[in-house]
C-alpha cells in the first residue's frame, strides 16, 4: 500500500515539477536521469583504457606507487562537464556524483585491463570545508563506484589535516606548493600488496592527488590507482 501511494505521489510531483536535463534544461522522459539522451551522447568521453598510457598517467610520473590514472570525461572551461561539476560541488546536487560514480564503475568493469580494487577511497575535505559545504562531493561518487565494482568503500581511511584555501585560481606552481603532509592515513595498517583506488572529481595539475599518494607511499607495498570524473586536457 505504501509503495503504491509513494509511486502516485512521485508521479504527481514529476507532473507538477518535471525533471530537467542538467545540460540543456529540456524535460527528461521516462528512463532518463540527470541528462537527456542527446546531452549524454554529447558528453566528451576520454575513452582511456587501463591497457594504454594516457595524458593523465603522465601527470603522476615520479609517483612510484601509482600504477594507473584514469578519467571518464574531458573537462573544458565553459562546457557541459564544468557545469555538471559546479552543480555537484557547490549546488548540493549530490545525485550527480552518485550517477556518474556508477557510470565510472561500469566503465572500469568493461575494461579488461582494469584490476579489482581492495579499497576505494574518496579524496577527503578538511573538516572546515566540510562544515561549510555540508558534504564531500567525492563521497557519493566513490560509494557508487564501489557498489558497482565490488571494492570496499573506505571514506575514513584518508584524512586531510591541513586546511588550504581554494586552488581554482592558482597556477600549476601554486597548486603544488606546500602539499607535503596535507594528508595522513588514519590508524590503520593496510595489507601489503593492497590495491587502492583514489577517487576525485577533477584532475587539473594532480597536486591534491599527489599529496594523497604521499600518505599511502609511507606505508610501502601499496599499489595506487586513480579515477576521476573528469580531467583537464
Amino acid at each position: 500500500m505504501y509503495s503504491k501511494v509513494s509511486k502516485i505521489l512521485n508521479g504527481a510531483n514529476n507532473f507538477l515539477l518535471p525533471a530537467l536535463c542538467f545540460g540543456c534544461n529540456a524535460h527528461l522522459y521516462r528512463g532518463e536521469s540527470l541528462l537527456c539522451a542527446f546531452c549524454r551522447h554529447d558528453l566528451p568521453l576520454t575513452e582511456y583504457s587501463f591497457g594504454e598510457e594516457n595524458p593523465v598517467d603522465r601527470i603522476f610520473y615520479g609517483e612510484e606507487a601509482v600504477k594507473k590514472a584514469w578519467a571518464l570525461l574531458q573537462y573544458k572551461a565553459g562546457g557541459m562537464v564544468q557545469h555538471l561539476v559546479h552543480q555537484l560541488k557547490y549546488q548540493e546536487r549530490e545525485g550527480i556524483g552518485r550517477a556518474f560514480g556508477a557510470w565510472m564503475g561500469e566503465a572500469l568493469l568493461r575494461d579488461p585491463f582494469c584490476p579489482s580494487f581492495d579499497f576505494i577511497v574518496p579524496v577527503p575535505l578538511h573538516w572546515r570545508r566540510l562544515l561549510h559545504r555540508g558534504y564531500n562531493q567525492c563521497h557519493g561518487m566513490a560509494r557508487a563506484l564501489a557498489g558497482t565494482t565490488g571494492g570496499h568503500y573506505a571514506p575514513g581511511l584518508l584524512v586531510r589535516e591541513r586546511f588550504r584555501r581554494t586552488q581554482t585560481r592558482k597556477g600549476r606552481r601554486g597548486r603544488h606548493a606546500g602539499t607535503t603532509g596535507v594528508f595522513r592515513l588514519r590508524g590503520r595498517e593496510l595489507p601489503r600488496g593492497a590495491r587502492v583506488l583514489l577517487v576525485d572529481d577533477v584532475i587539473t595539475t594532480g597536486a591534491t592527488l599527489r599529496a594523497c599518494c604521499q600518505a599511502f607511499e609511507a606505508e610501502g607495498g601499496i599499489s595506487l590507482y586513480i579515477a576521476a570524473l573528469a580531467a583537464v586536457p
